[in-house]
């Protein structure tokens, strides 16, 4: 076998490896840009609290931008996390008068008090 004919079968051989391995090289370069480019658009968030009155049930519906978010208990416990930007938060209850804010989240802290007032018969 000649050196040329050794060389190319080495070549050949080794011609879909070096395919396979630049495939994965440029797979990896691809998904680390995406990732980059979706961290760099994303807005920053903005913490939102709730405190519950004593008289606020604790089911009433919390929605945020006309999205349910869940019942007040659970999100008074736990807080939400907000984009920056102008948003709707509205809490009701079958019996209660609706409570409704318009926020404008930046990069403070906001926080509620929560106090449903229930609707005379």
């Amino acid at each position: 076998m000649t050196h040329e004919s050794r060389l190319s079968a080495v070549l050949r051989w080794l011609t879909p490896y070096v395919a396979f391995l630049a495939a994965g090289v440029l797979a990896l370069l691809l998904v680390l840009s995406l990732t980059s480019c979706q961290m760099a658009t994303e807005k920053p968030a903005t913490s939102l609290s709730l405190t519950r009155d004593a008289k606020a049930p604790r089911d009433a519906a919390v929605t945020i931008d006309e999205e349910y978010i869940g019942p007040l208990g659970y999100v008074a416990a736990r807080g939400v996390k907000l984009p920056a930007g102008k948003h709707r938060i509205t809490i009701e209850k079958p019996g209660y008068f609706p409570w409704d804010r318009l926020v404008d989240a930046g990069s403070a802290p906001i926080h509620f008090d929560v106090a449903l007032e229930p609707i005379p018969d």
